[in-house]
């Protein structure tokens, strides 16, 4: 028999419902990055997972709880062994929402560029006007 746990009592978290303060959150927990490192590289067991990072199996039942509820790890059980691995949907909605922020800040950007050109012309022009109305300059 095979249950899967996808996120939040069993349903499947999809980028559109991934809460990106909680993956925020998530990603601030160095053994929840740590694990997160470890299943990039393929899937594994949940023993598997809580060796090299020397804790106890209910804490990595607890760590992977909230990964998969963000959208960032997917657990499957088969007979005895619960297998995870790395979830897409909370790694796509980072994304997402690092795209819309360099956007904008990209764009706020050059316009404060273009803002400081505009001075920098400005100024420039100012000041060979001042020159050119002192006596003696002509």
């Amino acid at each position: 028999m095979k249950i899967s746990r996808l996120g939040k009592e069993g349903e499947v978290v999809t980028k559109n419902q991934v809460d990106i303060d909680r993956v925020f959150r998530a990603l601030g927990d160095r053994t929840r990055r740590a694990m997160l490192d470890r299943l990039v590289r393929g899937p594994v067991s949940v023993s598997q997972l809580a060796g090299p990072l020397g804790i106890t199996l209910t804490a990595v039942g607890q760590h992977l709880e909230i990964l998969e509820e963000c959208g960032l790890a997917v657990t499957e059980k088969v007979g005895r062994v619960r297998t995870c691995r790395i979830a897409s949907a909370g790694l796509d909605a980072l994304e997402k929402w690092v795209q819309e922020h360099r956007t904008e800040w990209e764009r706020r950007m050059d316009r404060l560029g273009e803002l400081l050109e505009d001075e920098k012309r400005s100024a420039g022009s100012r000041r060979r006007r001042s020159a050119s109305s002192q006596p003696g300059s002509h």
